[in-house]
Parts: structure tokens; sequence; C-alpha cells
């Protein structure tokens, strides 16, 4: 066989198998470097000191970052504690998140305008999920609740405006 013939059989051999190794790495490489969250290991009282270290809000809504902090990347953990008889307007958040229900039982609900009807009770041990940019809206009845919210930050709080 001619040695151009075979130098061009294998130049074109070669470019598929490259291409494939190159999408293999990609796929198999990390999105984005992300370092390493600081270990913690937080007992009940610690958690409760570091709540109490924590100035309460005029607006019945006490956060206190647990792990991370929201408004910088990676990933965090935030105490929330909402009074008893407080409303949260629909709003929504860049991020992703998880919640898990501590205590009292939290009325949550998803949609652009708050709807009683569309709130479902969720009590002690229930999870849910807040997709980023996905409305939602809550409410709590005559006792507080605490919610532990995870994400990956930078996260925000956007309120939905209200339709006329």
């Amino acid at each position: 066989m001619n040695p151009r013939r075979i130098a061009a059989a294998v130049t074109l051999l070669a470019i598929p198998l490259v291409s494939i190794s190159l999408i293999s790495n990609s796929l198999s490489a990390p999105a984005a470097t992300d370092e390493p969250a600081a270990m913690q290991r937080l007992t009940p009282p610690e958690i409760a000191a570091i709540v109490a270290a924590n100035p309460a809000s005029t607006t019945g809504v006490q956060m206190t970052n647990l792990i991370g902090d929201p408004s910088k990347p990676g990933l965090y953990t935030v105490r929330v504690a909402i009074a008893a008889h407080t409303q949260a307007r629909p709003h929504t958040h860049r991020d992703n998140r998880s919640v898990t229900v501590i205590s009292g039982t939290w009325h949550m609900g998803y949609g652009t305008q708050f709807d009683a009807k569309a709130l479902k009770d969720l009590p002690p041990g229930s999870v849910y999920t807040e997709p980023a940019g996905q409305p939602h809206f809550a409410q709590t009845n005559d006792e507080p609740v605490v919610i532990w919210v995870t994400g990956y930050g930078p996260s925000d709080t956007r309120f939905v405006a209200k339709l006329t």
C-alpha cells in the first residue's frame, strides 16, 4: 500500500479517537473546582449557643448560619426560626435548596401568589425542595417553626411582584 495512503488513513482514524478521548475526559473531569468544606461537628448544645449569639430579627424570622455562608460560593446550611403567625410571601432563590422541618408544622406551597388552599402541612421530619427560580410561599400558624435549609451559594431571595 502507498505510504501516503497509510498516513492519510491513520490521520482519518486518529481524529475520531482524539475527539472521543477529549469528550470522555471532559465528561469525567469535575465541572468546577470547589474548595473542601470545613470539617464541622455540631451537637445540639453547640447549635443552641450559635443561635443564642445570633441577634433575633424584628420580622419574626431568625437565620443562623450553621455550615458555610449562603452569601458566598459553596455549600451552606442555615437554621431558620420562624415565629408563630408569620407569613412568607411568594419569593424565589437563585440556587436549588432542600429544606428539613426540625420543629413545628410548616405550611408550604408553590406558586406566584399566596394561596392558603395550596399549602401543605409539613410536620417535623418533613423534607421539601425549593427549586431555583420556583416561586414558593409558606406560613406558620399557632406555633413557631424551625427549618434547616441546605443549598449551594451564593443564594438570594427575590420577592414576587404583586399583580394588580
